[in-house]
């Protein structure tokens, strides 16, 4: 009987030749993963726990990146118990300030996730690293807290939604648009506790921070994962920076699945998501007149290096609306870096933005770009519940980068093309 990629994966990591979707299971995780927000919270459980040691220390990260800079007293403290426990631990990888970045593109660049992997993580976004063929998965501070000192996670095997991509790009459509398109189609719990498994030839096309976008979102369809075979791409990718050799896993042709949809991108425009739901799509021909006061570009969806780039390429020679704030946030230090050393940091400066140093910041409400009761912000992040951004009436529309981009310019939601 045919496997799954996402079975193929999590069987190689308890033992079997096969796993049967709907079983439990206990595996060894690869890394486990938690931040300056869900760390804390699982550090004091695992001292409740009282085994003391870590099991594996070498497959733990510990990222501050959420309050970064700290915020406040509480985020400084926060922060202090990573560093802490870090050293008093023995952990090598942690990263703090200046030093590393947004968890969820730092780790697969530093090349610690790779193909084939199975990875859990005590934040909901850790489903991003499915985008190099890796299994990987949100748990809760308890979970991560256990695994530290026991090297296991225990897992219900999910089934998996098969979703095929077909047809060539439209100008200004990449990986965010096609993950918006998709969520709109089946709503926020359309693939409730299933293997979000994207190909076709449009997948196969495009970029990895396009598929880093596209996985890093399927939670917000309720997924418990979303993957990508890996392909030249992905290999290409982790060529030079990968930790450990990769293991290429695919589907079998039969292979079963809960569902398989087929999407044609030749008719998708890009999308926006309204209030207060990521499946609250529109195409952009439909948003209609909508003033924003910020727009925000950045995120561990949409701050790679590529997406900076689109962004630049629409501000350049522009000037940002005078009503608009626009916050640009790298994901890393080295994405940071290498927009400096591109000239991206320039353009963004003389179009009115501010660049913030790599931060989790404005997406979860956290800082360094808080909205006021009855603001509008466009933003490149992957959640517009309501409050998420700051006042709970304020309103979040989520856009690929240049639409952000445009409609800072524009001072209202609008498309590259009108520029």
């Amino acid at each position: 009987m045919g496997q799954t990629i996402t079975q193929k994966i999590l069987a190689a990591h308890c033992g079997r030749e096969f796993v049967e979707p709907g079983e439990f299971i206990i595996l060894q995780p690869d890394l486990i993963l938690a931040n300056d927000i869900t760390a804390p919270l699982a550090l004091e459980e695992f001292a409740r726990i009282g085994c003391g040691r870590v099991r594996f220390p070498e497959r733990v990260a510990l990222v501050s990146d959420h309050f970064v800079p700290a915020k406040d007293i509480r985020a400084a403290q926060q922060a202090k118990s990573l560093r802490e426990f870090a050293a008093e631990q023995g952990i090598p990888h942690h990263w703090d300030v200046g030093r590393g970045g947004i968890e969820h593109t730092l780790l697969p660049d530093e090349g610690l996730v790779v193909s084939g992997d199975c990875v859990i993580g005590a934040d909901s976004h850790t489903c991003t690293y499915g985008a190099i063929g890796a299994f990987s998965t949100g748990v809760g501070s308890t979970d991560f807290a256990a695994a530290l000192a026991s090297g296991e996670c225990w897992l219900r095997v999910p089934e998996s939604l098969k979703l095929v991509y077909r047809g060539g790009l439209r100008p200004w459509v990449g990986g965010k648009d096609l993950i918006l398109y998709t969520i709109g189609l089946i709503g926020v719990d359309g693939a409730l506790y299933q293997a979000m498994e994207f190909c076709g030839e449009t997948i196969s096309s495009l970029d990895m921070a396009g598929r880093f976008t596209i996985c890093n979102m399927a939670i917000e369809a309720g997924a418990k994962s979303g993957i990508i075979a890996p392909d030249e791409t992905t290999l290409a990718y982790e060529k030079g920076r990968a930790k450990k050799p990769p293991r290429v896993y695919s589907s079998d042709p039969e292979a079963a699945y809960a569902r398989v949809i087929e999407i044609d991108c030749e008719k998708i425009e890009p999308q926006v998501a309204f209030p207060h739901l990521p499946s609250n799509v529109r195409p952009i021909s439909q948003v209609g007149e909508i003033p924003v006061d910020q727009a925000v570009i950045g995120s561990c969806t949409n701050g790679r290096l590529e997406d900076l780039r689109l962004a630049a390429g629409v501000l350049l020679g522009r000037k940002i609306h005078p009503r608009v704030r626009l916050i640009v946030i790298p994901a890393t230090q080295e994405i940071h870096l290498a927009a400096i050393r591109e000239g991206l940091a320039a353009i963004f400066l003389e179009a009115g933005a501010v660049l913030s140093p790599p931060t989790c910041g404005p997406c979860l409400g956290g800082h360094m770009g808080i909205l006021a009761e009855g603001e509008r912000a466009i933003a490149t992040t992957n959640r517009n519940f309501i409050g998420r951004m700051g006042h709970p009436k304020s309103e979040v529309y989520l856009s690929n980068p240049a639409v952000a981009a445009a409609s800072a310019v524009l001072g209202r939601i609008g498309s590259p093309e009108e520029l």
